[in-house]
């Protein structure tokens, strides 16, 4: 707004921390302009009133290119390293979509609309994040563009970011679906780090995890996916959403039972952590998805057989609560920051004695 509150400006879709404004906003009055900010919630209503207004001048600044701007993701942190990638930027006003690229090499025309001749991979999307099909390791870049809506280029390529994913070094290895992958309260994804228990471990741990993994998946992609690590103990959280989907505690039993034969054939130590609970209301009301009627009962017989095995008992940590409360978990499936840290501190006090417990396997 102006001095006077005249609007220059409005967007009810800021999903992230931040944004980028129009061009059109007049330059010359840059420091009489301010900002506000107010939060909405699941229904699209406002949850509280407008922030104090801000000077604009004492947070905005002007691009330098006209290009999506990366988002800070802490991708050095070795706790912040990803098997399965998510690319997060801030979107240009005007783009009907985005389309990320991965190249082998630092691409060649970094002032270029065109892809490079190194890229390896690439997706579009309508938002301001994209998950990563494919597992990544070694050094590799990645970037972003504008689509209009006829899919041309809007301005020019982001600037590229060198990424590296070291497969030796590391002790202990992290396998799990999106409750480990990262993310939470509907709007963060994996590149910020709050959203990642992994970063609140008091020891650094190789993520890869995938979201959308079910104990079925997690079998498939054990071989490709871990055995390259060659961690010492394998930190196991899965069997949730094929729970809620339907699948019996008697199938992700036996998975689970598959998954600890195939680490201890290859020199690895599983240790299990128990499933925390679900909130199915707040799945529905987040996501569309529909939630087995009777999960409490199966993630009680799979809780029970982990209980068995060499374990962390996380679900304990949630145990006064039979639903994941809105309050830890917006969407009722992923836990928001409090909850993170909820699992991290279990498994940061039980983590001395499971791994001697593991060593004994």
């Amino acid at each position: 707004t102006t001095e006077d509150g005249e609007v220059l400006y409005a967007d009810d879709s800021v999903w992230q921390n931040e944004v980028i404004f129009p061009a059109d906003i007049p330059s010359e009055a840059e420091e009489k302009i301010f900002w506000r900010v107010r939060p909405f919630d699941l229904y699209g209503g406002p949850l509280h009133g407008w922030t104090e207004r801000e000077p604009f001048e004492a947070v905005g600044s002007f691009l330098e290119r006209e290009a999506p701007l990366l988002r800070p993701d802490n991708h050095e942190d070795r706790r912040m390293k990803l098997l399965y990638p998510v690319y997060s930027y801030v979107g240009l006003p005007g783009a009907k979509s985005y389309e990320v690229e991965v190249t082998d090499s630092e691409p060649e025309n970094p002032d270029g609309t065109e892809p490079s001749m190194y890229r390896v991979w690439s997706g579009t999307t309508e938002i301001m994040e994209i998950y990563d099909d494919f597992p990544r390791t070694g050094v590799y870049w990645w970037r972003v563009r504008c689509l209009d809506e006829d899919g041309n280029a809007l301005g020019v390529w982001s600037e590229a970011r060198r990424m590296e994913m070291p497969v030796d070094g590391w002790e202990t290895g992290l396998f799990g679906d999106s409750i480990s992958h990262g993310g939470g309260h509907i709007s963060y994804g994996p590149a910020d780090h709050e959203f990642s228990w992994l970063s609140y471990l008091d020891f650094p741990a190789i993520n890869l995890s995938m979201s959308g993994d079910t104990s079925e998946t997690m079998l498939e992609r054990f071989e490709a996916d871990v055995l390259p690590f060659h961690p010492r103990y394998l930190l196991i959280l899965n069997g949730t959403n094929s729970l809620r989907a339907g699948v019996s505690a008697a199938e992700v039993i036996a998975d689970l039972e598959e998954l600890k034969a195939r680490c201890l054939a290859n020199g690895i130590r599983p240790i299990f952590l128990t499933l925390p609970p679900i909130n199915p209301e707040n799945i529905a009301r987040a996501f569309d998805e529909p939630t087995a009627d009777d999960w409490q009962t199966q993630f009680s017989l799979v809780n029970a057989f982990l209980r068995t095995e060499v374990h962390i008992d996380v679900a304990a940590a949630f145990s006064t609560h039979p639903l994941l409360p809105t309050e830890l978990a917006l969407d009722g499936l992923h836990e928001d920051v409090i909850g993170k840290q909820l699992i991290a501190q279990t498994v940061n006090r039980a983590w001395p004695e499971a791994k001697q417990q593991a060593d004994r396997l």
